[in-house]
């Protein structure tokens, strides 16, 4: 039997109690906010809901699903991932794949990875950005969303370094068999690339989903709005507005109230991110690790 000294097994028990506590401290939020959502508006309104509903009821849900601007920033936000996701994944592996390699192969290299870093040091600003998006005529489309975020240079350095640590005798094969540098980045470097390229897509997806502040700079149109912009405007009410209501929209704010509105319309956004991330987490530490490691 192997010997655990008591240096070590007090370790193991202040570790194993460390990680209990932080793990109770993310998951409890999310237990309390979806346990307002399923509870009645009196319930919510006296505070008495801790981590589990009280006088449960799915109306507050009923209401969100019928709520039109909430579904339009819903389906803004999707289209924003799946536009953001694919221009950021193809930018950093254009990027990264040139700069895996040597100096005497891409003699320009370095300049352009301090050009790449020098960015992550230093930026013009709010003001420059805003009126850069102006004059390109974006205010108001997706573009001003995904354009901006296109080059995320974390991600080019992990796939950077992913791909300086692939075998060079893959990439010697191909181009002896005639295989263009694009042919070779598609057919050989891609396919073994999936824990890198699973990260990087989980963390683009998150970046644009949870982003609300850029939605709130160049959107004037609120119907423009992705989620995240959605949801932070209505955090920053009072209460919920009474004006332009249907007969049904009226009869239905009599039994729920903007805290349980609110909680619900959080964990509806939540959920996409909770429902990828379970496919995606096998690689992700993989990913990151083997994208860190070599300089």
């Amino acid at each position: 039997m192997h010997f655990l000294s008591r240096g070590y097994r007090t370790f193991l028990v202040l570790n194993n109690g460390m990680l209990v506590i932080l793990t109770l401290l993310c998951l409890l939020p999310v237990v309390n906010v979806l346990a307002v959502s399923f509870s009645s508006s009196a319930a919510a309104s006296a505070g008495q809901v801790a981590l589990w509903p009280v006088d449960i009821t799915f109306k507050s849900y009923g209401y969100v699903l019928q709520n039109g601007q909430f579904t339009t920033s819903f389906m803004n936000s999707v289209a924003r991932v799946a536009v953001g996701v694919v221009i950021s994944v193809a930018v950093t592996v254009l990027v990264a794949y040139p700069l895996s390699k040597e100096s005497a192969v891409f003699p320009q290299r370095t300049m352009y990875a301090w050009l790449f870093v020098f960015t992550m040091l230093f930026s013009g600003g709010i003001i420059p950005s805003y009126l850069v998006v102006k004059e390109l005529h974006l205010l108001d489309s997706i573009w001003a969303l995904v354009l901006p975020t296109g080059v995320q240079v974390f991600n080019i350095l992990l796939m950077l370094n992913f791909f300086r640590g692939l075998p060079k005798e893959l990439e010697e094969a191909s181009l002896m068999d005639g295989a263009s540098h694009f042919a070779t980045l598609a057919r050989v470097y891609l396919p073994v690339s999936l824990p890198s390229l699973a990260t990087i897509v989980l963390f683009t997806l998150v970046l644009h989903w949870n982003s609300w502040f850029d939605g709130m700079l160049y959107m004037n149109d609120t119907d423009k709005y992705p989620l995240a912009t959605y949801l932070q405007s209505i955090l920053n009410k009072t209460s919920i507005p009474q004006t332009n209501l249907t007969v049904e929209e009226a009869r239905m704010l009599q039994d729920v109230s903007s805290r349980t509105l609110r909680a619900a319309q959080i964990f509806i956004a939540a959920l996409p991110i909770l429902a990828v991330y379970p496919f995606l987490q096998k690689y992700f530490v993989k990913g990151l690790v083997l994208g860190s490691v070599k300089g």
